[in-house]
């Protein structure tokens, strides 16, 4: 892997359309993970190596939303589930950094066949309004992200459509609100598995710093720019969909060289 010539572009350059997909969807990973595959990297290294740039890239939504006193308010509201993501997503990571590349990568591959199949079938959009009567500090939804930081914790693919499952469907938020407190959410969930990955000596910096770079870029225009675009998410949805096409030749056959 020689990231001191054109590899650094393609990871930057691929960092950089992650960063605007998660601001859309939450699905940045799908190409992350990817690249990192298609170097030939082992499934745990590529999965440790990837948090870098989630770190960097939900850091940088994070900071670059609109203040205003609803955005507050949402922050606010979203500390009651600090407490059961930061234990799913250690719980995750722990099991993430133990458990065989082989087996690992199988995992990845499953997860990417149910992140397709989403993708393909276009689930309805939910179009509700936040709910300022709804009870939110339930047992069910604390559950339920202790489940989406655990598995954020072990994949990370594919969080930011379980977390906004969760807001909307459970928790009775507005699709707009509910992407407001996931960039919270998403970024206080890396933070323990970031360390946790680190510790465990798996990360390869150069790719990683690459892909942090793009990723932080991409996840600034996305948030300015790209987000208002009428058709951005029919377009990434067609770019996601091949990508992880992509990636499932790479993992399920063997003969497939890239």
């Amino acid at each position: 892997m020689d990231f001191g010539g054109w590899d650094w572009p393609l990871f930057i350059g691929g960092g950089f359309l992650a960063g605007i997909i998660n601001t859309l969807a939450g699905n940045g990973s799908a190409i992350t993970l990817t690249l990192l595959l298609t170097t030939g990297m082992d499934a745990t290294v590529a999965n440790a190596t990837n948090r870098i740039g989630v770190l960097f890239q939900t850091f940088t939504s994070l900071v670059s939303l609109k203040r205003s006193k609803r955005t507050l308010i949402l922050l606010k509201h979203s500390s009651w589930y600090f407490l059961p993501t930061i234990l799913g997503s250690i719980g995750g990571a722990l099991l993430a950094v133990e458990i065989d590349d082989g087996t690992l990568e199988i995992i990845i591959g499953i997860f990417m066949i149910l992140l397709l199949g989403t993708l393909v079938l276009q689930p309805k959009k939910w179009l509700i309004s936040t709910d300022a009567k709804k009870e939110r500090k339930t047992p069910l939804n604390w559950i339920l992200m202790f489940i989406i930081g655990f598995y954020g914790g072990f994949i990370q693919m594919g969080i930011g459509i379980m977390m906004l499952a969760a807001l909307v469907l459970s928790a009775k938020f507005s699709l707009k609100d509910a992407n407001i407190i996931k960039l919270l959410l998403a970024f206080i969930l890396i933070i323990p598995a970031f360390i946790i990955y680190l510790l465990s000596g798996d990360i390869v910096w150069l790719p990683g710093i690459a892909l942090a770079i793009g990723a932080s870029i991409g996840a600034w225009f996305g948030t300015r720019y790209v987000l208002y675009h009428p058709k951005a998410n029919q377009y990434i949805r067609y770019i996601l969909i091949g990508i992880i096409i992509f990636a499932l030749l790479k993992i399920f056959t063997p003969w497939f060289e890239f």
